[in-house]
């Protein structure tokens, strides 16, 4: 934005209306006929608030005086919320951050998909601090703002923050984050080191794997080996591709492991594999897809997107036969490991690319029953129309996109021939912005 441009905007607060919140969790109001985004407001909220960006058909503003409060308005528990980009939504109680993400799903599916479910599901929820397993964190050395910061990005900034904690990583980690920072200012390789990959297991194992851009020296090998030994966190270095984790601390460290006790199932994964970040809400989110989809003993399923075998294994134990597809082999031959230590062997995987028209693939022969679809944000769009031809009775479709499966909604129902029979959220990630759900499909 130009200089000129800066110099246009409006120097004194100014008071609005909030009159609904975006999807990203900004409040949105209507001042002389153009929109307004502020962060920090909530609906139904009267605020002051100051402009700090201009365009041509909105502008953007931050709250600077809350006059009238909503009655879902609280006090954010993270003393860096409005500076951290990570959350969104920590001003508005949980119960109400579930209540806009269902309408955000439920506008969605009528906005871009033209459908509406026949039943609105019971939003799944579960713990909302200390809950993510799962994280990158950022690492810069930067003198000015004390030394090296470890964390998230400032909101709407390249720029890491400078965080002392984080409300919402697993205490081992989120109230280590000065622990962390201190660590990493004591290695000569400070800045070589632009990220820490966190993975916790069932268990509260904790696993860093240190992103180092050249070797480490002895040294540095040794404050970082010393860390694990005096914390009991595993240590890992990562000098190039996923593939190159290697254990400093411990040299044999046990394995990282999630598990579905209902079923019996145990997961192994790498510190660096992807797998759902809230256990509390993975363990919900299983048994109602399995519900959903009234698999019986004859049944023959397919699990698209089935990575370690989250869906699959439990699938396994209540079917026929589960076909699980993936885009990443390495992830393929994995899940087959983790199918054989868990004692199955009515599961069949295949690695395709599931964002390219898969033609004739033979993952695709034979009668299916069931359909069970977890794809990334990009959706599924590539494989509805195959999927629609084996003319399976149910498919769940499990969604961290809600536009994108508004999408696919609209097409498996007006061009496939299958009825939107129930969708719901699931607060994977309370306080922020990100919207998972779940919506089944019965053939019409």
């Amino acid at each position: 934005m130009s200089s000129r441009r800066r110099s246009r905007l409006p120097q004194a607060a100014v008071q609005t209306h909030i009159d609904a919140i975006t999807h990203e969790g900004r409040g949105v109001a209507r001042i002389e006929g153009k929109t307004v985004f502020i962060d920090g407001a909530l609906p139904g909220e009267t605020v002051t608030f100051h402009y700090h960006k201009q365009h041509r058909r909105y502008d953007e503003g931050r709250v600077e005086a809350v006059l009238e409060a909503s009655p879902d308005r609280v006090e954010p528990r993270c003393p860096h919320f409005g500076l951290c980009g990570g959350c969104a939504l920590q001003h508005m109680d949980p119960a109400a951050q579930v209540r806009a993400k269902q309408q955000v799903l439920l506008d969605d599916l009528r906005h871009i998909g033209d459908v509406a479910p026949d039943e609105i599901l019971t939003p799944i929820t579960g713990p909302v601090w200390g809950y993510r397993r799962k994280a990158r964190l950022g690492v810069k050395h930067v003198p000015k703002k004390g030394g090296v910061l470890v964390g998230f990005r400032e909101k709407g900034s390249p720029y890491l923050a400078a965080l002392t904690t984080c409300e919402v990583l697993h205490p081992a980690v989120g109230q280590r984050i000065m622990v962390l920072r201190e660590l990493m200012g004591r290695l000569r390789a400070r800045d070589r080191i632009p990220q820490i990959e966190v993975a916790v297991d069932d268990a509260d194992q904790v696993a860093l794997v240190f992103r180092n851009l050249d070797p480490l020296d002895a040294g540095d090998q040794a404050i970082l080996r010393d860390f694990g030994e005096d914390t009991g966190l595993q240590v890992w270095l990562q000098p190039a591709g996923p593939e190159t984790i290697t254990p400093l601390w411990p040299t044999s460290p046990p394995a990282l492991t999630y598990g579905h006790p209902g079923y019996g199932t145990r997961v192994p994964f790498a510190p660096v594999d992807f797998f759902q970040v809230n256990t509390p809400i993975n363990r919900a989110m299983v048994p109602r897809a399995l519900s959903l989809l009234a698999v019986a003993p004859e049944h023959r399923v397919l699990d698209l997107f089935c990575g370690l075998g989250n869906f699959t294994l439990p699938l396994a134990g209540m079917a026929r036969e589960v076909i699980g597809v993936e885009g990443d082999g390495a992830m393929v031959e994995r899940a087959r490991r983790n199918a054989v230590e868990n004692g199955i062997d009515n599961t069949r995987y295949h690695a395709a690319d599931l964002a390219a028209d898969p033609g004739n693939a033979p993952w695709l022969s034979g009668p299916v029953d069931r359909v069970l679809l977890d794809p990334p944000r990009s959706g599924a769009r590539e494989v509805l129309a195959p999927l629609a031809r084996l003319g399976a009775e149910r498919m769940v479709y499990v969604s961290c996109n809600p536009a994108t499966l508004a999408r696919d909604a609209g097409e498996l129902v007006h061009q496939h021939g299958y009825r939107l029979v129930a969708a719901g959220v699931m607060d994977m990630f309370p306080h922020t912005a990100h919207v998972e759900s779940m919506a089944l499909f019965v053939r019409a």
